[in-house]
């Protein structure tokens, strides 16, 4: 069922499905974005780092985010626009193999003049429940009536 403004409530929370990062993301994102960084790239040098393997591009890991969220929570045709991404922390490093979820929460609703802007607390968990980034999602959304 599709939601707007009206239907939204502070405190609210939905919990999305999983998705496992494979190879084929990291490189396919690599070349989407330009951001070939060794980190990502290059297995040999990602051993020698504190992660001891390559890990996924943090945009990438609140891309995938964005799209498990449109499959938990629709606001298909309500969206006005994405209005900003606020206190975005990358807290653990994502490997090749995790699996990502999100846990999101409304933590603020505000009405504005062309439609209401919701705050959304963004969870991103791995496979083992630790958190490994959290960032507020600020939406524009319609009114049930424009």
């Amino acid at each position: 069922m599709e939601k707007f403004f009206e239907d939204v409530a502070v405190g609210e929370t939905y919990e999305t499905s999983g998705r496992t990062i494979t190879e084929a993301d990291i490189v396919n994102f690599a070349g989407i974005s330009g951001d070939f960084n060794r980190i990502h790239m290059d297995e040999e040098y990602a051993k020698k780092t504190i992660y001891g393997t390559r890990i996924a591009h943090g945009l990438l890991v609140i891309s995938m985010v964005s799209g498990l969220r449109l499959r938990t929570v629709n606001f298909d045709s309500s969206l006005i626009a994405l209005y900003g991404i606020d206190n975005l922390r990358f807290t653990s490093p994502v490997k090749i193999g995790d699996t990502i979820r999100a846990k999101i929460t409304v933590t603020k609703k505000e009405e504005k003049e062309k439609g209401g802007l919701l705050t959304l607390r963004h969870e991103v968990l791995n496979q083992k429940n630790e958190l490994v980034a959290v960032f507020d999602l600020l939406l524009m959304v319609s009114y049930k009536n424009s």
